[in-house]
């Protein structure tokens, strides 16, 4: 539930690297309490560079970004992760404890938390994703699903007010995808803010309420995923194709008397049910 308090503001960011390449020119956005954001575009646009600045990792070469009202100026990365969690890409990248329950366990015992709290958070956010059964196995012995739900389970355990997930479905099959961005959607229902950088649309259209489309360091469209996707000229210009069930829809628009663009293969199907329906 989104109750228009934010917890990320970005006003006028630019991000320009020691190169003189500037990554993010002049970004304007703010994310809300409670909002299950997609962030789009093509390789280059920005995406990665704009959640380094958020996370901390950089920091803005002008304006600012305020987290939960912190600027990130003004707060260490250690003190960040206590409110950001972040998924890389490759799980492997984050990954160096000899059991998963260890692995868990090492962001709360950092924050010097009592042992009991401990266990109580390493149980908690291995039920949250199914994985309490192997908290005693090597991690990196797990495929590669599982490796991404000990990240996630190590993120959770943080219990950070938002979570950001990079390309979080990589080399995941279907069930292995939906299995995450469904956690990443019951962390959401929450209470909590999520977004995510993916290339899958189809994922952003089934997950993501609102979308940002990033082209050449700008944001190119920023509205709910529906607005977003019934835009496929403005798409094109990030290289952008909207999901194919949508197109299909799209083609079918007059013909089944569509009000608004389908997102989903359900959406689509009781359409055509009801348009069928009509007609008889």
């Amino acid at each position: 539930m989104v109750n228009r308090e934010p917890v990320i503001e970005i006003k006028n960011l630019t991000f320009t690297y020691p190169n003189n390449f500037t990554a993010l020119k002049n970004i304007n956005t703010t994310i809300y309490n409670g909002e299950f954001v997609g962030i789009i575009g093509q390789n280059g646009a920005g995406k990665s560079t704009l959640l380094k600045n958020i996370t901390g990792l950089l920091k803005p070469t002008k304006g600012d970004i305020i987290i939960d009202g912190v600027n990130t100026k003004e707060i260490t990365v250690a003190r960040l992760s206590t409110k950001i969690g972040f998924v890389l890409q490759n799980p492997d990248r984050q990954l160096f404890a000899e059991t998963v329950e260890k692995e868990v366990a090492f962001g709360p015992r950092n924050l010097k938390l009592s042992e009991d709290e401990i266990q109580a958070r390493v149980k908690e956010s291995l039920a949250y994703v199914g994985l309490e059964h192997i908290r005693d196995k090597f991690p990196p012995a797990l495929s590669k699903g599982d490796r991404a739900k000990v990240i996630i389970a190590s993120v959770l355990a943080m219990k950070p007010r938002l979570i950001i997930l990079d390309e979080p479905t990589t080399g995941q099959d279907y069930r292995g995808c939906h299995q995450i961005m469904g956690i990443a959607k019951e962390f959401n229902k929450a209470g909590h803010t999520v977004l995510v950088v993916t290339h899958h649309m189809a994922l952003v259209a089934d997950y993501a309420e609102r979308t940002i489309v990033f082209c050449e360091g700008e944001i190119l469209l920023d509205g709910s995923t529906r607005e977003v996707f019934a835009q496929p000229q403005t798409l094109k210009k990030s290289f952008i194709i909207p999901p194919q069930i949508t197109m299909v829809g799209s083609s079918l628009e007059k013909e089944l008397g569509l009000q608004e663009i389908c997102l989903t293969v359900s959406e689509l199907g009781d359409t055509v049910l009801n348009s069928s329906k009509n007609m008889a």
